[in-house]
């Protein structure tokens, strides 16, 4: 009981510094990543909850709904609305096109005849999205975020009523025999099939997108050169797609000790600790989530608190303006450690 109970505190008050954040400054980015982090927070209370009084159906639908849909799609929607002025619509278009064929490979597994055209009808989803955005990303066009962010609240709002509509066997809920972790075996394809869609579109974009953020504010050695404007020749520009990748990964690791150095001197840009948080609060919950899928549920619940942390660091490690945080009872603190922290070295 006690893990998930820290991982609800640290959730919501990561979501709540993110409204307030919101509030004061009114970028979209930030009410995406604070949707996320509620509906992160609601699906720890409900297991919370399921600890001190057991397991309901109730319960577990709100831990499905809350975690397993939304929280992943709307944090990697928050990355997205961060990065729209940039080129990451080209990755992006990736892990919408590996989502589809993922959530295709997932049905493969499901005792259910109506779970492979299901799969199907979502991967052409997926994958329609994913000439859009990468299209629009090509031409300049920024709204090329609005179709990823618009594919995120379809399958959001989608879920609602298939699991509202849903019929679930008793008891109405399922765990893992061995650790008690909630699982999803009783839910119907339909449903189950929109995790892997927003799951892994949403979990990429909010890891990589992290990455990307680290490499831009980063002083960088450019090792191996690439380039993504659009007007280069058609056979050039798809050159320079293949190969950023892995020009990128090069640069990133060769740019490593002259960050280090940037650090030591304390000139080192604070957006790079700040993702750097952000892309482990992205990693670890992913890493013990796919170990407890196959069958390794020790870190579970680990996995989950060290990623509301970090992602809370990470978002405070952001924070330019330290007196603009002011909620009550929490504010002062934060503000007093923040100021610690900064002035320490």
């Amino acid at each position: 009981m006690l893990l998930p109970a820290l991982t609800t505190t640290a959730a919501l008050l990561f979501a709540t510094l993110l409204f307030d954040q919101y509030r004061q400054r009114r970028h979209p980015y930030q009410l995406a990543w604070a949707l996320g982090a509620t509906a992160f927070a609601l699906a720890a209370a409900a297991e919370t909850l399921a600890s001190a009084v057991g397991w309901s159906e109730p319960l577990y639908r709100l831990w499905y709904i809350s975690g397993a849909v939304w929280t992943a799609g709307w944090l990697g929607a928050g990355t997205i609305l961060l990065l729209t002025k940039t080129r990451f619509g080209y990755w992006y278009a990736l892990c919408l096109a590996l989502a589809g064929l993922f959530t295709i490979l997932v049905a493969r597994r499901l005792e259910d005849p109506s779970a492979g055209p299901t799969a199907l009808l979502y991967a052409l989803t997926a994958w329609c999205a994913s000439v859009a955005v990468g299209w629009l990303t090509y031409l300049g066009d920024h709204r090329w975020s609005r179709v990823a962010v618009g594919f995120t609240a379809l399958l959001s709002a989608l879920a609602l009523p298939l699991l509202v509509l849903a019929t679930l066997p008793a008891p109405g809920w399922a765990v893992n025999p061995t650790t008690g972790a909630p699982v999803a075996l009783l839910l119907p394809p339909a449903l189950r099939l929109l995790t892997p869609l927003l799951n892994i579109s949403g979990a990429l974009a909010l890891l990589t997108g992290a990455l990307f953020s680290i490499y831009v504010f980063m002083p960088k050695q450019r090792a191996l050169p690439y380039s993504s404007d659009p007007g280069q020749r058609g056979d050039e520009l798809l050159f320079n797609l293949l190969i950023a990748p892995v020009a990128i990964t090069v640069n990133f690791v060769r740019s490593i000790p002259l960050a280090l150095q940037a650090w030591r001197a304390g000139t080192l840009n604070r957006r790079v600790p700040a993702t750097a948080l952000i892309a482990l609060g992205a990693f670890v919950p992913s890493l013990t989530d796919t170990l407890n899928r196959t069958g390794s549920t020790e870190f579970y619940q680990l996995g989950k608190l060290a990623g509301s942390v970090l992602l809370l660091l990470g978002f405070l490690a952001s924070v330019d303006v330290i007196d603009e945080i002011r909620l009550p009872l929490v504010g002062r603190p934060l503000r007093r450690a923040l100021h610690l922290l900064r002035h320490t070295r």
